[in-house]
């Protein structure tokens, strides 16, 4: 059983702050501040360019691919990290249409997050060949796979409302029709349990910086099935990506596997932010942080609801059908939001209406819950979100 009090420990949470936004921004593990610091002290600063192969900084896309592929049921030696979701995105998807040259459909839906969305119409107008993007709702992406279809693409939790899709049943009903499947697990990895192998999931990608707690900017990571590895071509033909990157040659020759999808260089501090994250999740089970984070979610819907009649859920009840946070529906959401996070409880606002809530087990237990709920309601009932400071909309909401 995960020790929930000792994983809380491993994080720095600002005093009188309940942080509801690592669907977000995950929080400081505490020991990041230490490794970032030796990393630059003793590795970049004593080492200088030695670095690469001494401290092994070449290797860490990889290594640290090994620890995300076990939380997403990917096999070893599959996932690599690096660069960031969007391109991230681009790479999978270019590769999965490679796969299908007779075929011009991809299919994904409209609570797709929308750089998936902005990244997928960019590279279909590029390669010109009169490639198709059909965005459905969720509910109808099942009656839309059909034997003309190159490529599914999904998130598989909506970031808005936290509707999750059925991964297994969805990419089976894409095989049947000979369709391949990319997978979006930005609000997924870390958040609940994954099982890509045993789905047969096709191609992944996914963030590190939210329930990972990786840090702002920290890089992405890309998942590919081992019977496309040898096969998927990287569009993004970059020099990490080449056979022998430091033979300088002038023709691409993909390297074997997962390594053909690394394009730049490792961005190194971040990846040591990165490490030290995922050290808590040698503490930690991911069905124990599925179990805890239903609890969580259950009990901040029923607390709200009894509370705060003027906010209107958004998210499934039923906790198998959504993912680790919570959204409600208010018409001055964002005003609200700035009034809540004003009182130390922090959460976002995405539009046009939607308040949101991230549950992350590892740091938050059923007290914040329940005390989150209590000060949302106090902004609710007696309209403290309605004064014109809260209703100034920054840059990032």
């Amino acid at each position: 059983m995960t020790d929930f009090a000792a994983t809380k420990a491993l994080f720095h949470l600002p005093e009188g702050v309940i942080y509801l936004d690592g669907n977000s921004l995950g929080p400081l593990p505490v020991a990041a501040k230490a490794r970032v610091d030796a990393m630059m002290r003793d590795e970049w600063g004593e080492m200088l360019i030695t670095g690469w192969n001494k401290a092994g900084w070449m290797a860490q896309p990889t290594a640290l691919g090994d620890r995300i592929g076990r939380l997403i049921g990917a096999e070893p030696g599959h996932v690599t990290v690096g660069d960031t979701l969007s391109i991230k995105v681009y790479q999978a998807l270019a590769a999965a249409l490679e796969l299908r040259p007779d075929r011009r459909i991809v299919l994904t839906d409209n609570g797709n997050f929308p750089t998936d969305i902005y990244m997928a119409e960019g590279l279909l107008k590029s390669l010109g060949q009169g490639h198709e993007l059909k965005i459905v709702d969720p509910e109808a992406v099942a009656d839309h796979i059909t034997d003309d279809l190159a490529v599914l693409m999904l998130t598989e939790v909506d970031y808005r409302t936290g509707r999750k899709h059925d991964m297994a049943a969805l990419t089976a009903t894409a095989h049947e029709v000979g369709a391949l499947t990319l997978w979006d697990l930005a609000h997924s990895a870390g958040a609940l349990p994954v099982d890509l192998s045993g789905c047969g999931a096709d191609f992944a990608a996914g963030c590190t910086y939210k329930y990972l707690n990786g840090g702002p900017g920290a890089p992405a990571f890309i998942y590919v099935a081992p019977r496309h590895a040898g096969r998927a071509v990287p569009a993004l033909s970059g020099w990490l990506g080449h056979e022998a990157p430091f033979a300088f040659d002038l023709d691409y020759r993909p390297g074997s596997g997962i390594e053909r999808m690394r394009v730049g260089t490792p961005a190194v501090i971040q990846m040591a932010a990165l490490d030290a994250a995922m050290d808590a999740w040698d503490a930690a089970s991911i069905e124990d942080i599925r179990s805890k984070s239903i609890t969580l979610t259950n009990l901040f819907i029923q607390e709200v609801e009894a509370a705060c009649p003027d906010l209107t859920l958004a998210s499934p009840r039923d906790p198998a059908q959504r993912g680790s946070q919570v959204s409600f529906r208010f018409a001055d959401g964002y005003a609200a939001m700035q009034a809540l996070i004003a009182r130390g409880v922090v959460g976002d606002f995405r539009a046009p209406d939607i308040m949101r809530f991230g549950f992350t087990p590892l740091y938050i237990d059923e007290d914040d819950v329940r005390a989150a709920a209590a000060i949302l309601a106090d902004v609710m009932t007696n309209r403290l979100w309605d004064q014109a400071e809260y209703k100034v909309r920054a840059a990032v909401t």
